[in-house]
């Protein structure tokens, strides 16, 4: 089912659908690489393995403009966890740097969905990095996901830790309140449990980038800590927003409580 949108600014239109001929392939490839910066082979993706994935229970997506020109794409696969949970696996997401804002990515993952649906997968994962409060606030409090773990040094490198995130397919909505941050949080709990207005909040940097190196190493720790401690009592995360222009923060709660 393509997802259409008009930019309300630009009156500048575009659909999401399914990638189906070669070329499609290739123009998404060259997509990926360009807006991550991926100058390095090992990054590279290629048109024959994206074929293969769509055509075995995974899924590539493009959002097209109203010129018929590639402006965003996602790619994902069938995944299984060590549990036996079957699940659809967003790999990732690219959006060309001039259609940004524009609301491409939640497209994009709407397209996604109903590939999944269709393979018959109910659920779908994917992962980011923790210290992004835009990335949070959208995967969680936009689109609805909850945070699930914490993976340390995901992609076998450092600086690579990730947050997963599971996304029911079957609901519409949000499943849990998604805003409403407590205003007392401030740079001194980065990356820290608090718990403040009954509810259990962690804390991040509203962003990350103007952090130093060694600031952003020792705070992972800290959150690592933290949403260990949070998952391992069986919570998830289930918003993120901004509590002023320093200070964003992580909503936690029962996993029981929206199953």
């Amino acid at each position: 089912m393509p997802h259409s949108s008009v930019a309300a600014d630009a009156g500048v239109g575009y659909d999401c659908r399914e990638l189906t001929q070669y070329s499609e392939f290739r123009e998404a490839a060259a997509l990926y690489a360009r807006v991550f910066a991926y100058t390095e082979q090992e990054y590279a993706l290629n048109a024959n393995l994206l074929t293969a994935l769509a055509r075995n229970g995974g899924s590539a997506v493009g959002a097209f403009a109203d010129d018929g020109g590639l402006i965003g794409f996602a790619y994902g696969f069938a995944g299984c966890d060590a549990s036996g949970t079957h699940f659809h696996y967003s790999q990732a997401a690219a959006v060309d740097a001039s259609q940004q804002g524009r609301g491409v990515g939640q497209a994009l993952k709407l397209a996604q969905r109903d590939v999944a649906l269709r393979w018959g997968q109910q659920s779908m994962r994917w992962t980011f990095d923790p210290l992004l409060a835009r990335n949070a606030h959208f995967n969680l409090s936009s689109l609805g996901a909850v945070g699930i773990a914490f993976e340390r040094d995901y992609y076998a490198r450092p600086d690579t830790d990730r947050l997963v995130v599971s996304w029911d397919l079957t609901r519409d909505a949000p499943r849990a309140p998604r805003s409403g941050a407590p205003v007392t949080l401030t740079r001194e709990d980065w990356g820290r449990v608090v718990h403040a207005d009954d509810v259990d909040w962690i804390a991040i940097p509203a962003r990350a980038d103007e952090l130093s190196p060694g600031e952003r190493s020792a705070l992972r720790r800290q959150l690592e800590s933290a949403m260990t401690e949070v998952f391992r009592r069986g919570d998830v995360l289930v918003a993120a927003s901004r509590v002023d222009e320093h200070t964003a923060v992580y909503r936690a709660t029962s996993g029981e409580a929206i199953a």
